[in-house]
């Protein structure tokens, strides 16, 4: 029985990590990674797995805390071979990946951070536009608690607080 999907190769299914890997903007988690490999229904977890391994191996992937990203020899291959997966997996992956672009670009704009010092703890809070920083606070927090709690908030609603900023020094 012939096995549905564009993708049957293990050569095809590096080809399509490196396809994503390369236009994406940081390193990817690796769920997120096999979510958008599995924009085709040939590519199944196990082979999946055995492709990222020797990727790794072959020094085309390199492994973070952050995740998984694509080494300049990725880079170089993948270029050099993008249009041989077929035009309607890159369409899909391409679709799929535009939310994971739009959520790493705004993460990779926003800073949030604690460090424990002698005055106490403070939490460093940022935003750029892409170009440069918008906004840079530091505080001086009760405790690691409230540090954390700030992070979490700033890096959920950091466009809320810069307009809530802007208006009340405006004011």
């Amino acid at each position: 029985m012939d096995q549905p999907g564009f993708i049957h190769e293990k050569l095809d299914i590096k080809l399509l990590i490196l396809f994503i890997l390369r236009r994406l903007p940081g390193a990817v988690e690796p769920e997120t990674l096999l979510e958008l490999c599995q924009c085709d229904s040939g590519v199944g977890y196990f082979d999946y797995s055995d492709c990222l391994s020797e990727l790794l191996v072959s020094g085309h992937v390199k492994q973070s805390e952050e995740g998984y990203a694509i080494t300049e020899k990725g880079e170089r291959n993948a270029e050099a071979v993008d249009s041989s997966l077929p035009y309607s997996v890159r369409v899909k992956a391409i679709k799929l990946m535009a939310p994971v672009e739009e959520r790493m670009r705004r993460a990779a704009m926003i800073v949030a951070r604690h460090s424990l010092e002698k005055d106490g703890c403070t939490a460093e809070l940022a935003m750029s536009d892409g170009k440069g920083p918008i906004l840079q606070l530091r505080l001086l927090c009760a405790g690691e608690e409230q540090a954390v709690q700030m992070e979490k908030n700033f890096r959920k609603n950091a466009e809320r607080y810069y307009q809530q900023i802007l208006a009340l020094l405006s004011e």
